[in-house]
């Protein structure tokens, strides 16, 4: 068995493939992170204060969120891809375990992108789409851009994210669900739709009440889930788990409040498009041939490094660049004017014939790239072109050409994880290397095995055992450091032990000074939570205030911060502001019930208590015990 796991690993760190995938992928979590710091920032009040704007614990956060999103952008951009990788790795891990964002705002999510960043660390994402193939390029400007060959990696750079992070994960969401009534009975992608906290404002009763349609896609998914990581890999099966897994993820993201989860877990699917599949769109989007032809002086540093620049952003490869010294007597176009004068200028052709110079050029070559065509159309404007030009004239002036001791050069190299791990170290002792690499892989499936059999087995069937304490405590240590680096966690969301008793919901309107009353724009009259409060603030209010066992402490604590938050956004007097406990009937039955979200939606509610502010002290007056109402 290990010699053919051994062949079969040293056969796929043997096959290389192209990057795109992976440059998409890191895109794609990059916006995903940031987006997500965008949503802390517009909320840091009322995550990190203990009052919002009353008690201001960490008045740094802004900063720090400032920060992080700058760091989000070059992951995005791959601009120093490797440190930048690492500190928003890092960032994520400090947020996460030494701010009120775990205790109290954690749906799941961030430790996803906690395990999805760690990966990140040590995969070539920025062979593809990143500025750091640019830097890499402009420190050897005199090697034409044709010269540099295409970036390939190891096609376990796609497998192994997958795996993991997709694989694990499935795996051990389902074998969680097996003990869950609703998943049992084919309803499990139908109850949590049918409860008003949870769902989008896209009305999905249509397919909600077709029961058939339910059963067949809840099993669908139970089976997808338990045999993911066996068959994905297959050629002949990865398009049918491609289709089910984004349809699946697409539907979360659209009809759940939870969208970062399902943007998340749709961006690996990334990594799972077929090669061909990239061949096929890039041949579709890349021109046939060129639509403009542009000359520049090869032997000057600054032309080469700017056709560098163009070509790296000319992703459709409708520009073509050509050294005028010895490609401009092919063009008749040109025919009439002098070597020395194309030299002076960046000269350019199109189809039909018409020739542009100096910054007519640089606006011909945007427009003619596309995406770029509304800043190319707005540097012809006049005004904007004649500044333009006088910039253009000052550098272009006083441009240095190169001698022979110029294109001696020493060009940046690639020095992240993935280079120096899979490339270097591979190379040197391929076999030795495998044998750690198959060791490493076994490690990350003990901790995902750890966290399964404990939490999905032992925790279900109560197999406790006072002889076993030792090893049990052992392995919550080990879930412990295994959720905090690398976000390999249970799985158990959104099950019977969640809405068991999921029988009442809350909400909160306050009488404003006319004397009307109004609902706080967190939860409307239907029960719906309404944007921006989804995502982490959904988790809150939905999995951690309100659940079918009401904490009256914890509800208390983060009630005031809804409040209190709420009530400085919309200018109210808190002092002056009496708050409403709204209390709403809704069911949660494991069995189908049609049209079961519209009842949940058109529940009658009814106030239970009150909230009133004195100074910045909060006095809320609730029943002693919620469950029994």
């Amino acid at each position: 068995m290990y010699s053919y796991l051994s062949s079969k690993f040293l056969a796929l760190l043997n096959k290389q493939v192209p990057a795109t995938g992976l440059g998409l992928f890191r895109i794609g979590y990059g916006l995903i992170a940031l987006q997500e710091i965008c949503f802390l920032l517009y909320f840091n009040h009322l995550i990190f204060d203990p009052i919002p704007y009353l008690d201001v614990e960490f008045p740094m956060i802004p900063a720090f969120l400032g920060f992080w999103a700058i760091i989000a952008i070059c992951v995005t951009l791959g601009y120093r891809y490797q440190t930048t990788m690492l500190l928003n790795y890092a960032l994520w891990i400090l947020f996460v375990n030494f701010t009120p964002m775990q205790r109290d705002f954690d749906g799941g999510f961030d430790t996803f992108m906690i395990g999805a960043g760690f990966f990140l660390l040590f995969m070539p994402a920025d062979r593809a789409f990143s500025i750091d193939n640019l830097r890499y390029k402009l420190s050897n400007p005199f090697k034409h851009y044709e010269n540099y060959p295409k970036q390939t990696v190891t096609v376990l750079a796609y497998l192994l994210p997958v795996l993991i992070c997709l694989g694990f994960l499935y795996f051990d969401s389902a074998v969680h669900k097996m003990f869950a009534p609703h998943w049992r009975n084919g309803l499990g992608t139908w109850l949590p739709a049918t409860q008003p906290y949870y769902v989008s404002a896209l009305d999905m009763s249509v397919l909600l009440n077709q029961k058939w349609f339910e059963n067949a896609f809840s099993y669908t998914i139970l089976v997808f889930q338990f045999s993911f990581p066996f068959f994905f890999w297959h050629r002949h099966a990865r398009i049918a788990y491609l289709l089910i897994g984004m349809s699946l993820h697409l539907g979360i993201t659209l009809s759940f409040n939870i969208y970062p989860f399902g943007l998340g877990m749709l961006c690996f699917y990334l990594l799972m498009i077929p090669f061909a599949w990239w061949r096929a769109i890039g041949h579709f989007m890349i021109a046939k041939e060129p639509v403009l032809t542009v000359f520049y002086d090869k032997q000057c540093p600054l032309c080469n490094r700017t056709v560098l620049i163009l070509n790296h952003f000319d992703i459709f490869k409708r520009i073509d660049f050509k050294d005028a010294q010895n490609n401009a007597t092919y063009f008749p176009e040109l025919s009439s004017i002098e070597l020395e004068t194309l030299l002076t200028d960046l000269y350019a052709v199109d189809k039909l014939g018409n020739v542009y110079a100096g910054v007519q050029t640089y606006s011909q070559i945007l427009q003619k790239m596309g995406y770029l065509k509304p800043i190319g159309i707005l540097l012809s404007l006049p005004i904007i072109k004649s500044i333009a030009e006088k910039k253009y004239r000052a550098i272009a002036d006083t441009r240095v050409r190169c001698d022979e001791t110029c294109l001696v050069v020493t060009q940046l190299q690639n020095n992240t994880w993935y280079t120096k791990l899979f490339e270097h170290a591979f190379s040197k002792k391929p076999k030795s290397f495998t044998r750690k690499f198959i060791k490493l892989l076994s490690l990350f499936l003990i901790l995902q095995l750890n966290s399964t059999i404990h939490f999905g087995l032992i925790y279900r069937f109560k197999l406790h055992n006072p002889l076993l304490t030792p090893l049990a405590q052992a392995s919550d240590a080990i879930v412990l450091w295994s959720t905090t680096f690398v976000g390999i966690v249970p799985h158990a969301l959104y099950l019977h032990d969640h809405f068991s008793g999921y029988d009442h919901i809350l909400a909160i309107t306050y009488t404003d000074k006319n004397g009307q009353e109004k609902w706080l724009p967190f939860i409307n009259e239907q029960g719906r939570m309404l944007a921006p409060n989804w995502g982490r603030v959904h988790s809150m209010w939905a999995n951690i205030a309100v659940t079918p066992n009401i904490d009256n402490w914890r509800l208390k604590k983060l009630m005031t911060k809804v409040i209190a938050f709420y009530g400085v956004n919309l200018g109210l007097d808190l002092n002056q502001t009496t708050f409403h406990i709204q209390m709403k009937k809704i069911r949660a039955p494991d069995v189908w019930e049609n049209d079961l979200l519209h009842k949940n939606l058109a529940g009658t509610w009814e106030i239970i208590g009150s909230a009133i502010w004195e100074n910045k002290t909060i006095k809320i007056d609730l029943p002693t015990d919620i469950n029994a109402l």
